[in-house]
């Protein structure tokens, strides 16, 4: 099998679709030989904040000598980034090797599983296969009913910023949201959360009581001398600077998640200095996230695709830059009338595309709901031609600033590259 044929594989029609539940999941792993259980787990769930901070964690624990495997969703540009150790993506050669391993095994169930529970059993099999030291994983949707979670146990469980998403399958209250997000929390696992609405926070506070776990939060309150620049923010906490090369002003909160998960890390018995968790963050890569893709134009993309997402997205943008161009494409199934109500103060005009995705809503049909909540909009036909109309609309005065949905960042950056960048 070449990698082509595997990445066809894993993609084909036979694995569509959500179905909750961790009993496919299970029969797999099982078939498998149960390679998780051969591996430790940081196992992180929440609404916003999941994939930086499992980057930073991961980034400390590979600072601190560790082999670190990461496992995030969805990949920005290649498949292969949802699976690295130490900063390495998995290799081709392995991809199709393992994926060629267990398809007989998922072939052989009578139910088969779907192709987000393919992918995680091809996580496992590559780390348990490489002899990872601790793997940092990422929830896909929710926790409780995720496919990670079939993991016997972790020593350590983190539960980033909890808010309104994906309320057909994870409930229409907070407290309900809340809910499948601690699912992951196991007997006498630590936890770490960041508490940022109280109702989600006493909900996750019960299930550490019933389960006997430590509830541990940051103290935001704490963190001084906040600054941002280009190259990402810096600050002091607990009398220890740090820097880290992202630049949202969300990221303060990621970067004490992942502090704190450290700190906790340590306490288990995990070598982790305090100069190696700062050398950590200072390296720390995540595409994507309040990312600077161009200088002339200033062109800004960030991964925010929920209203708390974009909310974030919009405090920094509004803070460095005022006013922009808005680009922006995204999911039919979200919430996108309260992110076009987040984004009307920051936008002059916007520029609406239809990003790669079944789910994506046609830009036309954006543009016709950014209309009538009182903005400028224009659609494009395609994500290319977005880029440069949002441009010749920029002028040269305004930047602009490009987000909804982690599903463009490829051809965004493609298109930016191409227009603006191999012209030089």
């Amino acid at each position: 099998m070449t990698v082509e044929q595997a990445l066809d594989y894993i993609h084909s029609v036979s694995w569509m679709g959500s179905r909750p539940g961790l009993g496919r999941t299970r029969e797999l792993l099982s078939l498998m030989g149960n390679p998780q259980n051969k591996l430790r787990f940081v196992h992180v769930a929440g609404t916003n904040g999941k994939g930086s901070t499992c980057a930073m964690i991961a980034s400390i624990l590979k600072q601190a000598g560790y082999k670190v495997g990461l496992y995030t969703s969805p990949y920005i540009l290649r498949f292969n980034e949802r699976m690295q150790i130490n900063g390495e993506e998995i290799a081709d050669e392995e991809l199709a090797e393992i994926t060629e391993y267990i398809k007989p095994f998922a072939e052989s169930m009578e139910d088969h599983p779907t192709e987000f529970e393919l992918v995680t059993a091809i996580g496992f099999e590559y780390f348990a296969r490489q002899h990872c030291d601790i793997v940092v994983l990422e929830v896909g949707l929710g926790g409780e009913l995720d496919s990670t979670n079939v993991i016997e146990s972790a020593v350590l469980s983190v539960i980033t910023e909890i808010d309104f998403d994906h309320m057909g399958v994870l409930g229409n209250t907070v407290e309900e949201i809340a809910a499948a997000k601690a699912g992951i929390i196991k007997s006498g696992v630590p936890v770490v959360s960041a508490d940022n609405l109280p109702v989600a926070a006493k909900v996750v506070d019960d299930a550490c009581k019933i389960k006997g776990s430590l509830h541990i939060t940051p103290e935001f309150d704490k963190v001084k001398d906040k600054r941002a620049t280009e190259d990402g923010i810096s600050f002091s906490y607990m009398g220890v600077d740090y820097k880290v090369p992202l630049m949202g002003e969300y990221q303060y909160r990621n970067a004490l998640m992942a502090i704190t998960a450290a700190t906790i890390l340590k306490k288990l018995n995990f070598s982790i200095s305090d100069t190696q968790i700062a050398e950590g963050l200072a390296s720390v890569k995540w595409a994507g996230r309040f990312e600077k893709l161009c200088s002339d134009p200033v062109f800004i993309y960030d991964g925010g695709h929920n209203p708390q997402g974009v909310a974030a997205a919009v405090k920094t943008f509004s803070k460095r830059f005022g006013k922009g161009v808005v680009l922006i494409g995204v999911m039919a199934d979200k919430d996108y009338g309260a992110e076009i109500k987040t984004l009307l103060p920051v936008a002059e005009k916007f520029v609406t595309v239809t990003p790669s995705n079944s789910r994506a809503l046609p830009a036309k049909e954006l543009a016709q709901k950014i209309f009538f909540a009182g903005g400028d909009a224009y659609s494009a036909s395609t994500v290319e031609e977005g880029v440069s109309m949002a441009a010749e609309l920029a002028a040269g005065k305004m930047p602009i600033f490009a987000l909804g949905s982690l599903y463009m960042y490829g051809e965004i950056k493609g298109a930016v590259e191409k227009l603006f960048l191999q012209k030089r």
